[in-house]
């Protein structure tokens, strides 16, 4: 039944002595001090005495450091010969030739052997004070069982499995039994349509699909077996479908469905990570369920939402799991902060050591809320910045020095062996400080992508084409007089709705297939609560009498439909026309002006073919907005 681990007992117990020893000579050490909180592994490295000296040294000699910590915290069966060999000047990402692992050995066998009854999952279901918690070695027995079962239907190394879940233990099961037997997995937002699902598993050519009959979130029940029964009309490569069972609520099974087993399991203490995102998500990936099992950590596995029963839910989960580390978006933060102090001071937070905010910059006043209300103005807030090709955190203002300030609102410092610069217009490396930019970054890391699944070249396109030699984040960002960083927001068109990023013209591709519609413009504008809100510009084709309130509606359907909820419109305005250029390219960037009121920002207009079209858009806007306000 247990599939093989792949690493002997006698490896792993010798990495974990050598951990343990590099963890005790760094703290006994004098001149080592320092460093301990940082990287125990840098007791073997030279020099090496304060946070300073070894953020230095990860990026002068980034082959030492990273070598160093692969080979202190990870298990491998066959050690690397190469460090690396990347080129970003042609998008080629090499990391630890010749070495062989396995992720879910790193995260389950080497914790199993030496603590096996260590709380690996705290899961948080939707009914809330309903927790259940999940040791390492259960965890890896429901991994392995889910595995084996896997390979008995066929599935390979090299297969890519979908998986459409909610948060919860099977689900972590599902992405690492796919990581034991070398298969890829394509995790997908829960909250996403069947034909946004479809065109997911239709991309990752997934001959199985893994599921659950129906998610429970904010007390509503989701109809997920049914989202996949649809999605898989259109997707021919599916030949399987498992669906485990999240509600009591038979669902109807076909000659391609298999039935998962249940498992049940005890409860167990543990200490505890708390990151509330959703596992379809890189967030979720990298930590609620890579990072700290690879760690060793206890992690939970948030199912609901932050304001079911009520808005006190986060805190009173604090307060019963006991979290340590509580980490969060800004999404959520604002909206919680507009429920009041109350709902947070209802609740015992006194196990809390540190704030986190992920998937957006987050803004001074949540920042200060978060900090003194919720962290009684004890806990660190640590504003993370990373994206999804950079595989986990980039820029954050910990860990630093003990003493080192915090700004409100800035990711502030670059992360071990991150090396970012600032761009200018030119594609020349800002220097000085007190200046903003295009955020690159100089040199690889381990955490980056590798490619785009089937389209490297776009990969290439997109990453390394716009700043030769730098991989392009897409962010822009400001470096402050004492060399902090501040991200700016995004420099393309893509929009960030409550932590989730989703491009303009996928938005704008679902409005225009209605059949009133003749062309469409789609951008972001600042929102209170979601970071970003939508704002859709529609123009009607000619001879078209319908009601707008109507038709409104329609458009808001389709989306919710083709994409998600998150991604409907908050206003749609009606339009004569958009502002083009002579080529007929939609001013966007007019368009961004207009919504957020800064027409003394409009700038040089006279590459439009009419700008008398700008004059009509702002005057439908304020109409528009004049209509909904109450």
């Amino acid at each position: 039944m247990w599939l093989p681990c792949g690493c002997t007992s006698k490896y792993v117990a010798s990495s974990f002595a050598r951990r343990t020893l590099a963890s005790y000579l760094h703290v006994s050490g004098r001149s080592r001090c320092n460093v301990a909180a940082f990287m125990p592994e840098a007791a073997g490295l030279e020099g090496v005495s304060g946070r300073a000296a070894l953020r230095e040294l990860s990026v002068s000699n980034s082959e030492s450091f990273w070598a160093a910590v692969a080979r202190h915290r990870l298990c491998w069966s066959t050690p690397f010969h190469t460090v690396q060999d990347c080129d970003l000047s042609r998008g080629k990402i090499k990391w630890f030739e010749g070495g062989k692992l396995n992720v879910s050995v790193n995260c389950l066998d080497r914790h199993v052997h030496t603590c096996p009854e260590r709380v690996a999952l705290i899961w948080e279901r939707d009914e809330r004070g309903s927790e259940m918690k999940y040791t390492y070695g259960e965890l890896l027995e429901m991994t392995c069982r889910l595995g084996n079962l896997l390979r008995r239907h066929g599935v390979k190394r090299g297969d890519c499995v979908t998986i459409y879940m909610p948060t919860c233990p099977l689900a972590v099961a599902s992405m690492l039994a796919c990581a034991r037997i070398g298969a890829a997995h394509n995790v997908v937002f829960a909250g996403f349509s069947a034909d946004a699902l479809a065109e997911r598993i239709r991309d990752a050519q997934s001959s199985t699909v893994i599921t659950v009959n129906q998610g429970v979130r904010g007390g509503k029940v989701t109809e997920l077996k049914k989202t996949v029964d649809t999605a898989v009309q259109s997707c021919p490569t599916v030949k399987q479908v498992f669906v485990a069972m999240r509600t009591d609520n038979p669902v109807t099974m076909t000659a391609r469905d298999i039935a998962m087993e249940e498992y049940v399991f005890s409860y167990h203490d543990g200490d505890v990570f708390g990151c509330v995102a959703d596992i379809g998500w890189i967030t979720g990936h990298s930590y609620v369920v890579y990072g700290p099992l690879a760690n060793g950590a206890t992690t939970v596995l948030f199912e609901s939402t932050p304001i079911y029963p009520d808005p006190g839910r986060y805190w009173d989960m604090v307060e019963r799991l006991k979290i340590n580390q509580f980490y969060g978006a800004p999404t959520a933060i604002r909206l919680l902060l507009k429920y009041g102090d109350q709902w947070v001071n209802k609740y015992d937070r006194s196990t809390l050591k540190t704030l986190g905010s992920v998937g957006e910059p987050i803004n001074t006043e949540a920042w200060e809320w978060y900090h003194r209300v919720v962290g009684d103005g004890r806990c660190p807030v640590v504003d993370t910045w990373w994206q999804t090709e950079t595989g986990g955190i980039c820029i954050a203002p910990r860990p630093s020095d003990p003493d080192a300030e915090i700004v409100p609102g800035m990711a502030m410092r670059p992360f071990f062996g991150i090396n970012p610069v600032l761009m200018d217009t030119e594609g020349e490396v800002l220097t000085s400080n007190n200046t903003s930019g295009a955020l690159c970054m100089a040199q690889p890391w381990p955490g980056m992508a590798r490619t785009i699944h089937n389209d490297h070249q776009r990969f290439i396109d997109t990453y390394f084409q716009p700043y030769p030699g730098y991989f392009f984040t897409g962010d822009g960002a400001y470096r402050s007089e004492e060399g902090y960083y501040q991200i700016t927001g995004r420099l393309d068109d893509v929009i960030n709705v409550s932590g989730h990023r989703i491009g303009t013209a996928e938005i704008e591709d679902v409005v225009n297939q209605c059949p009133a519609v003749a062309e469409s413009a789609v951008v972001g504008y600042t929102h209170s609560i979601k970071g970003q809100g939508v704002y859709a510009f529609v123009v009607l084709k000619k001879g078209i009498d319908v009601q707008e309130a109507d038709l409104s509606r329609q458009l808001n359907g389709m989306v919710s439909e083709k994409i998600a909820k998150y991604a409907s419109p908050d206003f749609i305005q009606f339009a004569k026309r958009l502002p083009k250029t002579r080529s007929g390219k939609i001013m966007r960037r007019v368009l961004r002006k207009v919504v957020e009121s800064d027409l003394e920002g409009l700038g040089d207009l006279s590459t439009l073919d009419d700008p008398a079209a700008v004059q009509e858009i702002i005057q439908g806007h304020e109409k528009l907005l004049s209509k909904n306000r109450p």
